[in-house]
């Protein structure tokens, strides 16, 4: 049922293979695969009288499996108590990138690009406008990465091109384009500039990109400022492995089977007539508890109707269907109504077992490849640009200083979890196996503890 819906997808011949593959995947993340099929669910003939098939119909009931599986995911990664904490030797260093983080919003970026990159990859762009850090999350879909050489990891080009409407074109400034014309739209970003082209007609074989001096920018960072994040291993040499494919079939299949199982309990809220030998076929037959039906002596009347097993049997099948879909990609599967009590962090790891799995594998990409490549840039470009951040202007920052990530825990601790950290915690530190710097790092996550420096130094104020 995928591939025939997936025909009634328009692609472009002119784009890369990998552009009609992530743009249906982002229909299913968004919930629009279905929009091209020429018929509502409730449709079951066309203006000829013929029978429309099911595959040829919108479900009625749309349920965002995929949806729910990346953001249940993405909340494990970045939300307001997941997002990871960037330490250095350099105490200072530390503080800067996280007054950074904090001014440029990156808790919210990071979200954005984790929910859209989990069809097989996303870039997050690096801008310095004024000596402000700001970053935007691109779609990989138009973008094509150039990999150096030398160092594969790193990138030497990116290119965006895809078709525009005229009439866009003319919204956003070209004056001089055919609002009824298709255009091509290209940019290319490198390590010195980040260029533009001046549209170009599709249909004109002759014609071809020129660069657009008034809008390109020359950065001279030296680098890309881009970072290029592949969300899953696996996948090809551009995109990683999307996060919710193997659930996409049964995704399908539940909307339609509950799509089919409400069609049912209409018709049996309203069920077909059935007259044998009625008195008169002139009559006009009227259903309903202030009417009777008068047929003859060997006559009948039935109401036609769908029996309520039917719809127990779609239940069952829907919620089988559903445990199935979330097992192939590690989605949630706990259920709410069998926690009878609070239970400890570590209980509520071993019940979500396999969507930590899968967010464990997230962390491996937008670590490795998202946010530790962005502090990096950020350190870079503070040697070409001065930064300012919160109000203040920042002296360049040292490169040669090893940056790490700190991670908080899956799910915090209960009151209990917490005395026992923290009677560990203290023998360890008074047998002198753990220093307090280590000690206050490890209780740091649970107790909002967001300058461990800081707090070393509060800590000493306070002794007698």
């Amino acid at each position: 049922m995928f591939e025939t819906i997936c025909d009634t997808v328009p692609t472009d011949t002119g784009l890369p293979a990998r552009v009609a593959r992530l743009e249906i995947l982002r229909r299913v993340l968004e919930g629009t695969i279905y929009d091209n099929l020429p018929y509502q669910f409730h449709e079951e003939r066309n203006g000829a009288g013929e029978y429309i098939p099911l595959r040829q119909r919108r479900p009625s009931v749309r349920y965002g499996l995929a949806r729910i599986v990346v953001e249940d995911s993405v909340a494990l990664l970045f939300s307001a108590g997941h997002f990871p904490t960037v330490e250095a030797a350099d105490a200072a260093l530390a503080r800067a990138l996280g007054d950074v983080i904090a001014e440029s919003r990156l808790n919210e970026v990071m979200i954005d690009a984790a929910i859209r990159g989990s069809v097989g990859s996303v870039a997050i762009l690096l801008r310095v406008l004024r000596g402000r850090v700001f970053f935007a999350v691109l779609e990989s879909q138009y973008l094509t990465p150039v990999w150096d050489v030398q160092a594969p990891d790193t990138l030497s080009q990116v290119t965006e091109k895809y078709k525009v409407n005229g009439a866009d074109l003319v919204a956003q400034g070209y004056a001089g384009a055919d609002p009824a014309a298709m255009y091509w739209f290209q940019r290319i970003w490198d390590s010195e500039a980040e260029i533009w082209y001046l549209p170009w007609p599709v249909n004109d074989a002759s014609a071809g990109p020129v660069r657009d001096e008034v809008r390109s920018v020359r950065h001279g960072l030296g680098f890309v400022p881009m970072v290029w994040i592949r969300n899953l291993p696996g996948g090809d040499g551009i995109d990683g492995a999307c996060t919710f494919r193997a659930a996409i079939d049964s995704n399908i299949e539940i909307d339609y089977q509950l799509s089919q199982a409400g069609r049912g309990l209409k018709y049996s809220s309203d069920p077909t007539l059935l007259i044998k030998e009625p008195v008169s076929s002139d009559s006009e037959i009227v259903k309903g508890a202030g009417n009777a039906l008068v047929v003859s002596e060997k006559g009948d009347a039935k109401m036609l109707e769908i029996g309520g097993t039917a719809c127990e049997a779609v239940i069952l099948y829907v919620r089988t269907l559903r445990e199935f879909a979330l097992e192939s990609v590690h989605g949630n599967r706990a259920n709410a109504d069998r926690l009878t009590a609070a239970q400890s962090g570590r209980a509520l790891e071993l019940m979500n077992q396999g969507l930590l799995w899968l967010a464990d594998n997230l962390r491996i990409s937008y670590e490795n490849g998202g946010i530790l490549p962005l502090m990096k840039m950020i350190v870079r470009a503070s040697q070409v640009f001065p930064l300012t951040v919160m109000g203040e202007m920042l002296a360049p920052l040292d490169s040669t200083q090893r940056l790490r990530l700190r991670w908080p825990r899956w799910y915090p601790l209960s009151a209990d979890d917490r005395l026992k950290e923290a009677q560990a915690v203290a023998t360890l530190t008074n047998a002198g196996q753990l220093s307090r710097e280590t000690a206050v790092k490890t209780i740091a996550a649970s107790h909002s503890i967001a300058d461990v420096e800081a707090e070393l130094n509060a800590i000493d104020q306070d002794a007698p």
